[in-house]
């Protein structure tokens, strides 16, 4: 029993010496100049029980660990998971050489409570047991006071829930809580070496502010190149990149003075730099002058590939795989254009290499392969690549500058030069002028009566289409009157010899007979002194005096009149005459005349194609030539159809211009269509046709009711 009290007193002298041992000592020489992590000689128990801050708390049945990153016993394995509760202690004292206040500068991925010997002295968030209700809070950027006691051995006592991000999966701090402690001077020194958790934070987010103001200026000065001169569209372009490249700084930004779960401000920020790079890249390819190519559209996949893994992988890490592509894609493009734009091909060259290069130690750095600090270049990193395009433009822009003044010098000796040549020239000129002005006036005066010469030539060729017609039309009458003349002759020599016999009756009915056959003689010379007025009325020159006209019979005349005149000319042409004429049409206001030559026109070139079709086709063809009248609505449609070969779409939009013709060279004038053009024009209508190759062509003179 003796031996066993002995080695239960040795067992417990032992314990408190150990624990003394692990007492951590703050002196003046560990915190004056630096940040002192406080990773060492920790106890730990999971679960809730705010006892557990009392420093008369007996811990010594806790588990101890020793690590920088507290919650993480060996750096991966949690204390506590997501949700879950843990309490640390360590026992501390402030020597008695401190001469300033101590404070804290606190790291964590949840919420926790700070205890000193029971006392609470900060709430980071809101801690409990249940998850709905953590407040996750990081006051990374903060400076926390520490009241310790001068030569007091106390409890720091920290009540800490992981409340690590639910997305990125990836996310590998896994709920850590990181503890610095330092002295209040240091933490007003400007030294960034000493004072990295502050000064080198200020520094880092002063960069931050320094690219913000260059990228609004340069957005302010790109979009008001654009809205001025539109049609430079890389400035607009160059404008929405800086416009992403802002939005990024202000995430970034942000993100210092929000101490809540920012994995969205790191999504939001990380996806505007991207997408503002991805934009420049575009730039560099309108401002080389290349196509867009298969490179670009992969790199382009590789950045929304690069958002999309964000939830997966870390951003700060995949941002600067992603920009090794995107620099080796910019290198490539400048040496592609090298021969092209050399200026501009070096400036991205060399901007890209610079950038290639530092996301390179970056990538080291993230992997530990590099100790030295370079993070603190990143802002510069980002705005590197748009002040160089920045540049660039503005060379551009200067260059044009230069070239336009040069050129306007060129122009305006130029113009000194020539001035005394046109001075010169002015008087010859207006010499020239007023001689070629004499002679176009006559050259008009020839041609006025040229194109009434010609119209007057159709008119007659028109009038000679119909000159065997008339005389088969006269020839009629003419031999009715003849006939009846000869009977009446024979009839007055009965009527004398019955008047010598004194048979009366017989003399009434001869009487009868002759002035029957006189009604007969004065009818048909009545239809031949019509012919002939008709004659005289087409050839002379139009009155333009509109009279009440019966349509059908001025279509149904022209139509015999012409198919007699081209059977006078050859007797052996047979054609099919078709007519329907609508009988409710009533009488038009028109200039008989110049309409009668319109519609004798379309029928005279119809009867000619149909002639010239059965030349070519002696057998199996029956020319046809029709002529038909319909009243549609407030029109009246006059159509002249035939069965020849239709006309070439070639020369269907020529045939109503003036001196165009298909007809052999002697056969036509070509003012035929072009004068019945204008004559239906005139009258408010319009002249139209429809024609199939090989099937036929019709015309259809359309006309006002009134």
């Amino acid at each position: 029993m003796k031996h066993i009290l002995y080695i239960i007193s040795f067992l417990l002298s032992l314990t408190v010496f150990s624990q003394e041992d692990k007492v951590l000592v703050i002196t003046d020489s560990t915190v004056a100049d630096n940040w002192m992590i406080l990773g060492m000689d920790w106890r730990f128990q999971k679960g809730d029980n705010i006892l557990w801050a009392n420093p008369e708390f007996d811990d010594s049945t806790w588990n101890e660990f020793s690590s920088n990153n507290l919650n993480l016993i060996d750096g991966k394995n949690v204390i506590a998971d997501r949700g879950e509760i843990v309490w640390l202690r360590k026992r501390i004292m402030a020597d008695q050489s401190l001469n300033d206040a101590l404070v804290l500068n606190i790291f964590q991925e949840g919420a926790s409570e700070i205890y000193l010997d029971g006392k609470l002295i900060h709430q980071l968030g809101n801690v409990s047991s249940n998850k709905d209700k953590v407040i996750y809070h990081n006051p990374f950027s903060q400076v926390l006071h520490l009241p310790l006691e001068l030569g007091k051995e106390q409890i720091l006592a920290v009540r800490f829930v992981n409340a690590q991000y639910k997305y990125p999966i990836y996310y590998h701090h896994n709920g850590l809580i990181r503890i610095y402690i330092s002295s209040l001077r240091n933490v007003n020194s400007t030294d960034v070496v000493k004072n990295k958790r502050v000064a080198f934070f200020e520094q880092y987010v002063n960069s931050y502010y320094i690219s913000l103001g260059l990228a609004i200026l340069m957005f302010i000065i790109f979009l008001s190149f654009f809205i001025f001169f539109p049609k430079e569209k890389i400035n607009g372009y160059f404008s929405a990149s800086l416009l992403f490249l802002i939005l990024f700084t202000l995430g970034v930004l942000s993100i210092y003075d929000n101490t809540g779960t920012y994995f969205w401000l790191t999504f939001y920020y990380d996806t505007c730099i991207l997408i503002s790079s991805l934009i420049l890249l575009f730039c560099f390819y309108k401002i080389l002058e290349q196509p867009i190519d298969l490179v670009f559209k992969a790199i382009s996949f590789l950045c929304f590939s690069t958002i999309g893994c964000y939830f997966l992988y870390d951003p700060e890490q995949l941002g600067p795989i992603w920009t090794i592509f995107y620099c080796a894609g910019i290198i490539r493009l400048s040496l592609k254009s090298w021969n092209k734009n050399k200026v501009a091909s070096f400036l991205f060259l060399s901007t890209s290499c610079i950038n290639l290069v530092f996301w390179t130690l970056m990538i080291c750095w993230y992997m530990g392969l590099v100790d030295q600090r370079i993070d603190k270049f990143i802002p510069f990193s980002f705005m590197l690549v748009p002040v160089v395009l920045a540049i660039y433009l503005g060379y551009a822009f200067g260059k044009r500058s230069q070239d336009l003044r040069l050129n306007l010098n060129r122009v305006q000796e130029l113009s000194k030069e020539k001035e005394s040549i046109l001075s010169l020239q002015k008087d010859t000129l207006e010499q020239l002028v007023k001689e070629r002005t004499l002679e176009l006036k006559q050259s008009l005066d020839d041609l006025k009566a040229t194109q009434s010469q010609l119209i007057q030539s159709e008119k007659m060729a028109s009038l000679g289409e119909l000159t065997a017609g008339i005389a088969h039309e006269i020839q009629n009458p003419l031999n009715f009157v003849n006939n009846f003349s000869e009977v009446n002759k024979e009839l007055l020599e009965e009527l004398e010899e019955e008047i010598d016999n004194g048979n009366y009756d017989e003399v009434k009915a001869l009487a009868k007979d002759v002035s029957a056959n006189e009604d007969k003689i004065i009818f048909h010379g009545k239809r031949a002194d019509g012919i002939v007025k008709g004659m005289l009325q087409h050839s002379r020159s139009s009155t333009g005096q509109k009279e009440m006209t019966d349509i059908n019979g001025l279509s149904d005349e022209y139509l015999r009149l012409a198919y007699h005149g081209l059977r006078a000319k050859d007797k052996s042409f047979n054609a099919t005459l078709n007519t329907d004429f609508d009988d409710s049409i009533s009488k038009l206001n028109i200039v008989a005349q110049d309409m009668g030559r319109v519609i004798l026109n379309l029928i005279t070139n119809a009867f000619y194609v149909v002639k010239k079709k059965k030349e070519e086709n002696p057998k199996g063809y029956e020319p046809t030539v029709s002529v038909s009248t319909e009243k549609l609505g407030n029109m009246v449609l006059i159509k002249v159809s035939d069965n020849g070969n239709g006309v070439p779409k070639e020369v269907l939009d020529k045939i109503f211009q003036p001196f165009f013709t298909t007809k052999p060279s002697g056969e036509g004038t070509g003012l035929g269509l072009s004068l019945s053009y204008d004559i239906v024009k005139v009258h408010g209508g319009e002249l139209t046709v429809e024609t199939k190759q090989g099937e036929g062509t019709t015309f259809t003179i359309s006309l006002p009711m009134k």
